[in-house]
């Protein structure tokens, strides 16, 4: 008995173009992969590296009709100064107080209660960003 090859002999008739088409698309895939790697590390270092003041709204007291009072804390460089922006919300969503702190001193760490005026009855706070100078 014999036996019956259903393949094509081994190395006669050369690469068939799907083995070569399927090289050529793991390596532009590769390729791709790695830059998009790279691209988003990069913007990713650069954000956070851009960054000398951030801050955390850690709580907020609505009990007084006419003002907020915010507990922020405030990371910075030593040397960082800066401002961070902060409203006053109504039930309705619309502000009714904005307030920017400064903060100047030569610490990398702030933690301070901040009075936001406002005029009508304030129900939420937001801390809208931090800005370095």
């Amino acid at each position: 008995m014999s036996a019956v090859r259903e393949q094509l002999p081994e190395g006669r008739y050369g690469r068939s173009e799907d083995e070569r088409a399927d090289r050529r698309l793991k390596v532009v895939g590769a390729v791709l992969g790695v830059g998009l790697v790279a691209m988003v590390g990069w913007f990713g270092y650069d954000y956070i590296a851009g960054q000398k003041v951030s801050a955390e709204m850690i709580k907020f007291d609505v009990s007084a009709e006419d003002q907020v009072k915010v507990h922020l804390e405030v990371r910075k460089d030593e040397d960082a100064k800066g401002y961070c922006t902060l409203r006053a919300l109504a039930e309705d969503g619309a502000e009714v107080g904005r307030k920017d702190v400064r903060f100047d001193q030569p610490v990398d760490r702030i933690d301070q209660v901040v009075t936001v005026r406002v005029t009508q009855k304030a129900t939420s706070s937001e801390l809208m960003g931090c800005t370095s100078e």
